[in-house]
Order: structure tokens, then C-alpha cells, then sequence
């Protein structure tokens, strides 16, 4: 095999479970293995998500950064930069962005930065300190890949990045493995009727994501029709800080037995097959790949009005956009979709047709390889 194949390092935060680090390795499994060479940096650690890298070639490196303050790590991977010699560096989100300066320092010719969301420390890039480093560290980065519509605004306008440095790339989804054929409907803690609603959800526990909005807003529903409490369940999967709250509020209202919360899963494509509804309640987001794997499986989707979520959904023909942080608008929407089978129907037929015109995971492959190839070709150029 072509030993002079560019090598490109991919740095993250920590590889595990998250939407970010599954578009990285669903990256990395579909370019071609005769294009680039790869290796994944975390500047923390990694876990046996890892697994899920299907090639044999990809070396992973943590760095162990320590929390809080830990200068030592900029050296570690510094030396470690020398020791690789890449020819592209790609760090992700704001974590990581401190990277491109010392790939700079390393002598990595080509330097490519993903913006992929907000978390609640900097939602919508609002946090000065953060927006003070992004235009500190601008000028050492070739290519900026927004994923969504609002995060290139955010470069352009309040960031100064140039059009010409900036390339949007929405994520793609795997239509084969996320499809519309429906599964055998199971639940853990009694058989699903054939009449009852399953509504569900694929995220961390975690405030960015809000699933006690989703929590609050499933107890607000069948709290107001007795008969809907017979008829509806909710599968939310996920862990994290607030899976225990989550739990215990769903417990405190008599409702375990109508709900599912199993932790991390490694079957989203069977589980989505059985649901009925899709709700992401998250406070902000990039470009979600759950909103995307969902609406491959013709599923409808009801989800905040933050980030890229309008980018991926038409709010009225395959979904319900809402207020983010507002339980009672969150269930009038899930409502409007129980109460109408013919509505969940054609919404979800236009979410596999929306996915399969413009979110097709070779797509998106190409658009990534388009910009490793031009920066291999004249990464050598100045960072100025």
C-alpha cells in the first residue's frame, strides 16, 4: 500500500460515546484506505468506543490531560506532533482548539478546525474569554468546517473568519443500517400493544442535552389524560450526570413501569426501529447525528429550535420545532403527533426522503476528502 498516503491527525477531547466522536470514526471507517493514513489524539483519554474503528491501522494516543490547568500536555503533544509528522492536523470544537497552535509550532503544514456546537459553559459562543481565543488562535487555521448554517454565521460575523477559510459540512447518516423497516416492538417491563406510542430519545444525560425537559414534559402529558398514561411510553437512551434525577423523577411520579432508561446502548438503529416519535430537548446543538439516524428511519421528529436542528428538519413536513426549556410546549407537541397517526405517517415518510436527498453519509465522506486534499496539496502554504 502507498506509504505516502497524507497522514492526518484527528484531535479530540477524549474518545467515548458522543455524537462528535461517532462522526469522527464514521469519518475515518468510510474514506478510502488507499487516500489517507489516520490517527486519533486525545488530549484526555479514550474508552472502548474506540472499538468501533473498523481499520486496523489507526493508532490512538491520549495525552492524559489532568482537570483544570495543565500546561504540560501543549509539550506532550507537541513532541508527540514531531515524533507523527502529519500532514493535517483537524481539532474539534472549542476544547481542542488550542491544538492548532501548537501544530503550528510543530511544523504541521495543514490545519483544519471543526466548529460541531455549543456546550452550556459558551452557548452560542457567547462566552468573551472563548470568543477572545477563537480570534487569537484564527490566524493558524487553514480551514475552518462549520457544521451548521448558525455556526458559520458565528465564524464569519463575530469570529472575522473569511468565506474563503470557511467550508460547511453537514454530517451524514448510514441509510442502510438506519432504515425504515420497523423492528419487533419489546419492552422491558410488559409487552408494547400494538396501540401504544413509544416515544424516544438518544443523548447524554447532561444539561446541554435536557432530558429532564423531556422528563418533566412526559410526566406533564400523561399527568393530563388519564387514558394517554395508558396508551404512551418513553424510551430515553443515555447516561450521565442527570440519568439518577431522571430516574428518580420518573420514579417519584409512579411511572416506572411505562418508561425505559437503559444507559448507553450500542443498538440505536434496533431501537429506533420500534419508536413512533423522535424528541431531541437539547438546550443547543451542532448538527445532531441522532436527528439524523431518526429521520433515516422514517421516524417524526419533535426538537428544540437551537443550532442546526432547523437545518436538518422542516418544521410542519417532517417535524415540530419548539422553545427550548419549556416542558409544557415540549408535550403539547408530543400530543399532536399521539393524537394524529396519519400526521406521524407522513411526517416520517418525509424524513427518510429528506435524508436520502441531502444528508447521504457519502457526501459528506467526499466534502471532507475535497478539503484534505487541498491542504495536502498546498498545506506548505502560510498560516497568514
Amino acid at each position: 500500500m502507498n506509504s505516502h498516503r497524507p497522514l492526518i491527525a484527528h484531535v479530540v477531547f477524549a474518545l467515548r460515546v458522543g455524537g462528535l466522536e461517532n462522526g469522527v470514526v464514521n469519518l475515518i471507517n468510510r474514506i478510502p484506505q488507499d487516500r489517507f493514513r489516520h490517527v486519533i489524539i486525545c488530549i484526555t483519554d479514550y474508552s472502548d468506543f474506540s472499538r468501533r474503528i473498523r481499520r486496523d491501522d489507526v493508532e490512538i494516543h491520549a495525552l492524559h490531560k489532568q482537570a483544570g490547568k495543565d500546561p504540560g500536555w501543549y509539550l506532550r503533544l507537541w513532541r508527540l506532533l514531531r515524533q507523527l509528522r502529519p500532514d493535517i492536523v483537524h481539532t474539534r470544537n472549542l476544547a481542542t482548539l488550542e491544538a492548532q497552535f501548537i501544530a503550528f509550532l510543530a511544523g504541521v503544514p495543514g490545519r483544519v478546525h471543526g466548529e460541531h456546537g455549543w456546550d452550556m459553559y459558551d452557548l452560542g459562543g457567547a462566552n468573551r474569554k472563548y470568543r477572545l481565543l477563537r480570534r487569537i488562535i484564527r490566524p493558524f487555521v487553514q480551514r475552518f468546517i462549520p457544521l451548521s448554517a448558525e455556526l458559520h454565521h458565528y465564524l464569519s460575523s463575530h469570529i472575522g473568519v473569511p468565506d474563503s477559510k470557511i467550508t460547511r459540512i453537514c454530517n451524514g447518516v448510514d441509510t442502510e443500517r438506519f432504515r425504515c423497516q420497523r423492528g419487533e416492538r419489546k419492552f422491558p417491563f410488559a409487552p408494547v400493544d400494538t396501540q401504544d406510542i413509544l416515544i424516544g430519545s438518544v443523548g447524554r444525560m447532561e444539561l446541554v442535552k435536557d432530558p429532564l425537559n423531556l422528563v418533566d414534559a412526559f410526566v406533564y402529558l400523561v399527568d393530563r389524560s388519564p387514558a394517554l398514561r395508558e396508551r404512551v411510553r418513553l424510551v430515553m437512551i443515555g447516561g450521565g450526570s442527570l440519568y439518577d434525577k431522571a430516574v428518580a423523577r420518573l420514579r417519584e411520579r409512579g411511572l416506572s413501569d411505562r418508561v425505559w432508561l437503559p444507559g448507553h446502548r450500542d443498538d440505536i438503529a434496533d431501537i429506533l426501529r420500534i419508536l413512533d416519535i423522535f424528541v431531541l430537548p437539547s438546550r443547543a446543538e451542532g448538527i445532531s447525528n441522532t436527528i439524523l439516524e431518526a429521520m433515516a428511519s422514517c421516524l417524526p421528529v419533535v426538537a428544540t429550535r437551537v443550532g442546526g436542528n432547523s437545518d436538518l428538519v422542516e418544521d410542519g413536513r417532517n417535524a415540530i420545532l419548539v422553545k427550548a426549556a419549556d416542558s409544557i410546549m415540549l408535550a403539547e407537541a408530543l400530543s399532536r403527533y399521539i393524537m394524529d397517526p396519519v400526521l406521524r405517517r407522513e411526517h416520517g415518510k418525509h424524513s427518510r426522503a429528506r435524508v436520502e436527498s441531502l444528508f447521504s453519509i457519502h457526501g459528506m465522506v467526499e466534502k471532507y476528502m475535497a478539503v484534505y486534499d487541498a491542504l495536502s496539496h498546498h498545506g506548505k502554504a502560510s498560516a497568514y
